[in-house]
């Protein structure tokens, strides 16, 4: 499946961006299609509808930290991988990426697959390609190429958010991916 810059302008519009960045962005999300068998039109709309929504449009590639209540818990969370000490981890292992990368264990994973140390960097992460390989890597282990031939967007949203916060967000973005993408076929 190929996306175009045109393509992918229409459907984020009204957000726009350099001409360079929005190349940038869609050849990582090329990059991710290839490696991930994102293959097919429904496949695609479905991973931008996640991705649209966890990144606010790709504005955002590492999770806006408060703290919030929630966020000084990762620090301590050890089914994370994250060490039991409050140390740092939790900020250190934020999530990155367009569908959030979080924890020490997701981080050394990573790094397994890509071959690239995110455990001593960690905002490699959120640059390109990473932020989008690391969303497409995510999508594969999650097995969510399966649900988008189903059209299945609310199975989808629960393995991407573990709830269903932003689920209107992620169907408006589920709409206007398949009003590009599926009339382009």
């Amino acid at each position: 499946m190929k996306i175009t810059t045109e393509q992918l302008a229409a459907i984020i519009k009204p957000t726009k961006y350099e001409q360079a960045q929005l190349e940038k962005i869609t050849e990582s999300i090329a990059q991710t299609f290839d490696r991930y068998d994102i293959s097919t039109p429904l496949r695609a709309c479905h991973f931008l509808a996640q991705v649209l929504h966890e990144s606010s449009a790709f504005k955002f590639t590492v999770e806006i930290w408060g703290p919030t209540p929630a966020q000084r818990r990762y620090d301590t969370r050890v089914d994370l991988g994250n060490s039991p000490e409050l140390d740092g981890d939790g900020f250190k292992f934020r999530g990155r990426g367009w569908i959030q990368l979080t924890g020490k264990t997701n981080y050394k994973l990573a790094t397994t697959e890509f071959g690239q140390d995110f455990i001593s960097d960690p905002s490699l992460i959120h640059d390109y390609p990473w932020a989008a390989l690391v969303s497409g890597w995510f999508w594969k282990r999650k097995k969510l190429n399966d649900l988008a031939d189903l059209d299945d967007i609310t199975s989808i949203t629960k393995k991407v958010n573990g709830g269903f916060n932003g689920f209107d967000d992620r169907k408006m973005w589920l709409a206007k991916s398949k009003a590009v993408l599926l009339n382009a076929v």
